[in-house]
Parts: structure tokens; sequence; C-alpha cells
């Protein structure tokens, strides 16, 4: 099982990460902002990652990081 941390200091909420998910386990935390006024994103099912690593590759700000 893979293991994600979402540096949710430095996402800006682009919900990048949201959209290349395959599996759909990250969502933005509506209810919540970041020290910067940012919705950040979270994972909501860590179960079912199956550790593609797209969020990571994708994240234009490398606040996501995957280990397998």
């Amino acid at each position: 099982m893979a293991e994600i941390r979402i540096n949710e200091k430095l996402c800006k909420g682009c919900s990048i990460c949201v959209d290349v998910c395959p599996v759909h386990i990250i969502e933005l935390k509506k209810d919540e902002l970041n020290p910067s006024g940012y919705h950040p994103a979270h994972i909501i099912n860590i179960d079912e990652c199956i550790a593609c690593t797209y969020c990571g590759l994708m994240c234009p700000d490398t606040a996501i990081q995957i280990w397998k």
C-alpha cells in the first residue's frame, strides 16, 4: 500500500490531483482553508490508492509526496 502526504500549507487548491486520480480518492477540503486562503487537497480513502503517482507528478507546487 502507498503512503501519500499532502503538505496542506503548500497546496493551492488547483485540483489537478483530484482530476488526474484514476480511483478518485482525492478531494478538496471545502470547509477548510490553509494559511494562504486555499482549500487544500486531502485523501479520502487511502486503502483504494493504486500508487500510480499521478497526483505527485502533476502537482505544480510539489505539495504531494508518495511512498510505495
